[in-house]
């Protein structure tokens, strides 16, 4: 059996940093874990390639080696998903497709051969049982949550990893909390289910005899759901491996904003190598969180929360929404205020959108206010339902929110703001990566000379070496990342 997995392309957004990865002349951000773990499900003896197309390009002899193609894809990859499948159908190959974009929407795809829906350690077994058989069905889905303990490990060796700046593994599923606006409890429920402590070594381990030195991005969708495991078996495991190893890895992750009351949970995440941590903040407003039962963030200094994980050694990203029914008109100038003054770098706002399935998904349609499906896409400037703000209003205060926050003056201003007290721990190991050099040379001519901002990032290059040099290279970073920010947004923006 020749089975060709396909990742079909994201567009440009927010977290493809696609803008970004030009300095450090990579291709994508993340190979796509999903496909390759379904991948190492597969039976041994069969020939399986891989084609993620936001590195290469798919070419009708790949799909015509194929026996079947399985397609994995999330929504924001839907138009490129339904270009790979009439390809197939024009080719008559087979199509195999699963995911959360299926998921979701199982009766928009009737035309695909074979739905292999939920989770795959569930779903999977008895389609390739059936498919041995002769007599494989059209779907295959299940309410049960799968056992993650027996999850094998990626099939790494199917992917070229030199073509992207960081590699995603997970360590559990499903988030405790329930907000409406949230397909994550949807997808994988409320109860968090965890990998055994040998199960995340091996895999590290296996990442480290592929060769990967670098970032490694967990992407658990609460990493702190179950905080007594991971402070009892996980990170004091993760933390001997990587001083054994000597520090070949740097680890991010999601966590809820709760995260800042245990001191000692922090501690042990730095001492780990956790060096970022992304944090649904959402809103300012506290009528906006009680509204979209954001439960972790209520009754809290949610700055006094964000200063005091920073002040841990570890820096905060965050993700912001506007359009809830409880926002004020107020609400743009307090959300620029609060991102000013957090000094959180990597801020992404976008529109509240509802994804299908979703609490809010369900209340809006019986209030008759869905307009469409969600593109996957909250920052692209579109809503697929009615706000009760004006939308006329709602779009020009989202747009003078990413014209605060993203023009050079400002964005160079919170940099900086970081920077100044940021203390990172210095258990890390330096190793020397050409790609940083290539990235300063570049930065310093598209950036300095080339760029609007070049005022702003000459001040700060020469504030960096004087001050904080330790964190010179970080500080480079983030003005990369600032240009990919406007770049993004610069088509739906005027003067950014």
């Amino acid at each position: 059996m020749n089975i060709l997995h396909v990742y079909p392309t994201y567009p440009d957004t927010f977290w493809s940093f696609r803008h970004a990865l030009k300095f450090i002349s990579k291709k994508a951000a993340y190979p796509p874990l999903g496909s390759l773990t379904v991948a190492a499900m597969l039976p041994e003896n069969w020939n399986q390639r891989f084609v993620d197309m936001n590195v290469e390009q798919l070419k009708d002899r790949d799909l015509l080696w194929a026996d079947y193609v399985f397609i994995s894809a999330m929504s924001i990859q839907r138009a490129s998903a339904e270009q790979v499948i009439a390809r197939c159908k024009s080719l008559r190959r087979k199509i195999v497709a699963g995911g959360p974009l299926f998921t979701a929407h199982p009766n928009d795809f009737d035309h695909v051969d074979h739905l292999v829906l939920n989770e795959a350690e569930i779903t999977l077994p008895p389609f390739i049982d059936d498919l041995r058989k002769g007599h494989a069905q059209h779907l295959y889905t299940s309410k049960e949550w799968a056992d993650i303990a027996t999850t094998p490990n990626p099939l790494w060796k199917l992917a070229n990893l030199k073509h992207y700046s960081s590699v995603d593994i997970q360590y559990s599923r499903g988030c405790p909390y329930d907000c409406e606006f949230c397909d994550i409890t949807v997808l994988y429920g409320r109860e968090p289910r965890t990998k055994t402590k040998d199960q995340l070594i091996g895999e590290l381990n296996c990442l480290y005899d592929q060769g990967w030195r670098g970032n490694v991005f967990l992407v658990d969708d609460n990493f702190i759901g179950n905080r007594k495991k991971l402070k009892q078996e996980i990170l004091p495991a993760m933390i001997a491996w990587m001083e054994e190893k000597n520090h070949p890895f740097s680890f991010t992750t999601e966590a809820s904003i709760n995260l800042s009351d245990d001191e000692s949970l922090m501690s042990m995440m730095v001492k780990a190598g956790f060096e970022e941590v992304f944090v649904g903040i959402e809103s300012p407003n506290e009528e906006s969180l009680i509204e979209c039962k954001k439960i972790p963030n209520k009754n809290r200094d949610l700055l006094a929360s964000v200063k005091r994980i920073q002040k841990a050694g570890l820096c905060v990203n965050a993700g912001f929404i506007v359009g809830f029914d409880s926002d004020p008109v107020e609400i743009f100038e307090r959300l620029s205020d609060f991102i000013k003054e957090s000094g959180i770098v990597t801020a992404m706002v976008g529109l509240l959108n509802a994804p299908r399935g979703t609490k809010l998904y369900a209340r809006l349609q019986k209030e008759g206010r869905i307009l469409k499906s969600f593109s996957g896409d909250n920052t692209n400037f579109s809503l697929n339902f009615i706000p009760r703000m004006h939308p006329e209003t709602l779009l020009n205060g989202y747009k003078s929110v990413l014209k605060s926050i993203y023009s050079p003056k400002q964005y160079y201003a919170r940099v900086r703001h970081f920077l100044k007290d940021f203390k990172p721990t210095n258990t890390k190991t330096f190793h020397f990566e050409m790609n940083r050099i290539n990235a300063l040379i570049k930065s310093m001519v598209r950036l300095g000379i080339l760029g609007k901002e070049r005022y702003h990032y000459w001040k700060l290059f020469v504030w960096m070496l004087f001050r904080r040099p330790r964190l010179f290279p970080l500080a480079i970073t983030f003005a990369i990342y600032g240009y990919h920010f406007r770049k993004l947004f610069e088509e739906g923006l005027v003067d950014v």
